[in-house]
This record gives structure tokens, C-alpha cells and sequence, in this order.
């Protein structure tokens, strides 16, 4: 048997066991919830994260996502799962799984720094017989041409002495319908054999694993899941234009598609696009299709759709102020929810933001309300010394308009409804467009 195949099943009867340590590096919103899953399951796990509060939390049993309760960090805590900001603690793992942000630059081009620097910084820690995995979103390529050739300049051999895979990752925050365990694991190996090594690690922690024939092929994957998604959102945003020009309700028109048992999915308009990976995963690849000689005109009219909606939103509340005789310079403006989605507190490239921002230039008196989002956090791009004004029925009548947008189910609609002066609806929360309410 050659050193090949005795490295891998080495490494998969270790992983079989149970006794194969496991490396999450990166402990957002796909990190901590792979460490917690995998701990659950009876591996001993190390996450690794640069950030010495995350580090801390965990290791005092405390959860710093909403959505994911103290229970179940003190749980996995309990179990052993330990985190720390020591890079080199990479070498005590036998897996490796890197979840760490894939970013656009200021130019709208990928940024690929966190990914190159984690995996510099674990080089000097790699030992033979471990697996890595790439979970960070990116352009098909870059698990062959940016970690393989790094990992191999070190003196190691991928598919004989390191076996290296891309499963994208598919967390969906806040989604009570699927959890890291039930949602199907995508993977692809640099070779067969990382393949095999890939497989058996993630069958560990979920239901289903779907394996692929490349790297590439995951890595595309992920963006399609995602493109799918803005595009078709592109599509009811524009959508949702035409028919408020021609005074349609969309969501009585969504409504009415979605009786169809097949051929339509329903989608469903709003303020434009938020969180990491739907804004952002059609740039990594238009991007990299740019170097095949291929325009993809359809992804990009989407993002151009989706990335107007905030000034067409915001020319609804000109409008809406304008017929009662307002101006938006001056007026004071309650925006609800600043979360990108409903009912967590991830604020990612959310739209809110961006509303927020457009209105102040216009000399608007902006603040917000968020349960989930208590003080605005630090951002690059934006900043607002701001923290979260009470949805009540004393503070809602204060304010010339209220902006509907994120549709958290915390607040009490119909009160608000009931004492706004004026509401501008981006979410569809009211049925009708009607009296104070302005759909948008």
C-alpha cells in the first residue's frame, strides 16, 4: 500500500473514531455553528479566530450571535471545545476548516486577503496527514491556484502527504427550518483521495454529503446557489416597479403565481440586497469570468437592479412626504430594522444601512429600531452614533415617517399602524397600500 492511501485511511479511520481533532478557524456565523456541531458530535474541536472576545465567550460557555443560544456554546464547552487566538495551535488538528470572510475591495473585485493570510499563517504549523477545507465563498480556481501552490511550495504533496477540498459553506442565519446538521454538504478534493478524506469528515457532522469532481466545480456550486438567488430577487424588484407604476400590489400578484404547484418559486421584493453572500458572490464571478473572455450581462442587469432599489425606496418616501406637504429635509425618520434579514442581528451589506445614509444626505432626521441591533456597530463604510429608539406607541407618533425595513417579528404592527402619521412599507407587512400606509 503506498504512502498515499496509508496517509488518507490513517486519516479517515481516525475521523471514523472520532478521535481526529478538529480546526475551525474563523468563528462568525459559519464558523461557531460547524464547531458547535462537530463537538456535538463527539470530536474534540479547537476554533481559532484572531478576535480575543470571540475567543473569550466561548471559553466562558457565552454565545455572541443571537441567534444561537448560550446553551449550546456552554454545551460544547462543557464537551471541551476551546477556542483561542494562537495560530499554531493549527498543528494540534488533524482537520482544518477555514471560514473566514471573503470580501469585495473598494473596486468591486475579490478580496482575497483573509484567505491568503490564514493560510500563511498556518504553513509553519502543517504537519503531513491533515486535511484542509476551504469553506469561504470564491470564484472557481482558487482552492488550485492560490492554496495548493502555497501549501505545496512548503514541501508538501496534496493528495499524498495533505489532502486539501472546497465545501462551501450554506449557514443560514436565523432559519429554523434547516440547521448545519440537516442542510446537505456540498465537496469537492484537490485529488480522489482529498475527496475521500473530505467526504468522510463532513458525513460526521451532517445528514447528507454531496460529493463533486473538483474543487472548482464546489466552488461554483456556492456562487450559483447565490446568483440564483439575486437574480431572481432582481427580477420581482423590477418586477415590483412596473406593477407600482401601473398600480398593482406585487404581493397580491406573488401571492396569486405561488398557487401554482409547479414551474414558479416565489421570490420576493425589498429595500435591495443584504448579508455576505448575495451582494457580494456575483463579483467574484464576473470577475473571474472577465479572464475567459465571457461578459455575463444577465448577473450584472440583476446587481445594477438590486443595487438602485435603495434610491428608488428613498424616492418613494420623497413622494410620500411630498403629498402631505413635507419635505424630507427636516423630517424626522424612524427606520424599522437595520438587521439585513428579519429576525437576527447580522448587519452585513444590509440595505437599512444604505437607506439610512441616502436620507441623511437629504438632510433627514434619521433614527432606527432594531431589538436585535441595540447600539449601530463600527462599519467602513458607514457611521451613525446611534442606538436603537423603542418601537413603542409613545415614540412612533414622534416621527414624520416610519420606513418598514426589515420586517422583524418583534414589532407590534398593527400598534404601529395604528400611531404612525406616515409608514412607508418596503416588506410587504401591510396587505394593502392604504390610508398612512405607502407601499414601497
Amino acid at each position: 500500500m503506498g504512502s498515499k492511501s496509508t496517509l488518507a485511511q490513517s486519516l479517515i479511520d481516525r475521523i471514523r473514531e472520532q478521535s481526529a481533532t478538529i480546526g475551525i478557524i474563523g468563528l462568525g456565523y459559519v464558523g461557531l455553528p460547524l464547531a458547535l456541531r462537530f463537538s456535538e458530535t463527539g470530536f474534540p474541536v479547537i476554533g481559532i479566530d484572531v478576535d480575543e472576545s470571540k475567543a473569550a465567550a466561548i471559553n466562558s460557555g457565552r454565545s455572541y450571535f443571537r441567534h444561537i443560544p448560550d446553551s449550546a456554546v456552554n454545551s460544547a464547552q462543557s464537551r471541551g471545545l476551546e477556542a483561542t487566538t494562537d495560530v499554531s495551535r493549527a498543528a494540534d488538528a488533524d482537520a482544518l476548516i477555514v471560514c473566514v470572510p471573503t470580501p469585495l475591495t473598494q473596486f468591486r473585485e475579490p478580496d482575497l486577503s483573509f484567505v491568503i493570510d490564514t493560510i500563511e499563517s498556518i504553513l509553519p504549523h502543517l504537519r503531513a496527514g491533515q486535511l484542509i477545507s476551504l469553506e469561504s465563498t470564491t470564484y472557481p480556481g482558487t482552492t488550485e491556484e492560490e492554496l495548493k501552490p502555497r501549501i505545496e511550495k512548503h514541501g508538501f504533496k496534496v493528495g499524498e502527504d495533505i489532502f486539501l477540498c472546497f465545501s462551501p459553506e450554506r449557514e443560514d442565519p436565523g432559519n429554523v427550518n434547516f440547521t448545519t446538521r440537516s442542510i446537505p454538504k456540498v465537496c469537492g478534493g484537490s485529488t480522489p483521495a482529498c475527496l475521500d478524506v473530505g467526504v468522510e469528515l463532513y458525513a460526521q457532522a451532517v445528514d447528507k454529503v454531496v460529493p463533486v469532481s473538483s474543487t472548482r466545480a464546489a466552488e461554483l456550486t456556492k456562487l450559483l446557489e447565490n446568483i440564483h438567488r439575486a437574480v431572481n430577487i432582481g427580477l420581482v424588484n423590477e418586477m415590483k416597479i412596473i406593477a407600482d407604476r401601473m398600480d398593482i400590489d406585487i404581493h397580491e400578484v406573488i401571492r396569486a403565481a405561488g398557487t401554482k404547484p409547479f414551474g414558479f418559486v416565489p421570490y420576493y421584493p425589498g429595500p435591495g440586497l443584504g448579508g455576505h453572500c448575495i451582494p457580494i458572490d456575483p463579483f467574484y464571478l464576473t470577475w473571474k469570468a472577465r479572464q475567459y473572455g465571457v461578459h455575463t450581462r444577465f448577473v450584472e442587469l440583476a446587481g445594477e437592479i438590486n443595487s438602485a432599489m435603495p434610491d428608488w425606496v428613498v424616492g418613494k418616501v420623497v413622494d410620500a412626504l411630498n403629498e402631505r406637504q413635507k419635505s424630507v429635509n427636516g423630517s424626522r425618520i424612524l427606520v424599522l430594522g437595520i438587521a439585513y434579514k428579519k429576525n437576527v442581528d447580522d448587519m452585513r451589506e444590509s440595505p437599512s444601512v444604505e437607506l439610512m445614509a441616502l436620507l441623511a444626505s437629504k438632510g433627514a432626521q434619521v433614527d432606527y429600531s432594531d431589538p436585535h441591533v441595540p447600539v449601530f456597530p463600527t462599519m467602513r463604510k458607514y457611521k451613525f452614533e446611534l442606538t436603537s429608539v423603542p418601537a413603542s406607541a409613545e415614540n412612533i407618533p414622534r416621527y414624520d415617517l416610519v420606513l418598514i425595513a426589515t420586517n422583524h417579528d418583534a414589532f407590534d404592527y398593527e400598534m404601529i399602524r395604528e400611531r404612525a402619521q406616515l409608514i412607508v412599507d418596503t416588506r410587504g407587512v401591510y396587505r394593502e397600500a392604504a390610508g398612512n400606509v405607502v407601499q414601497a
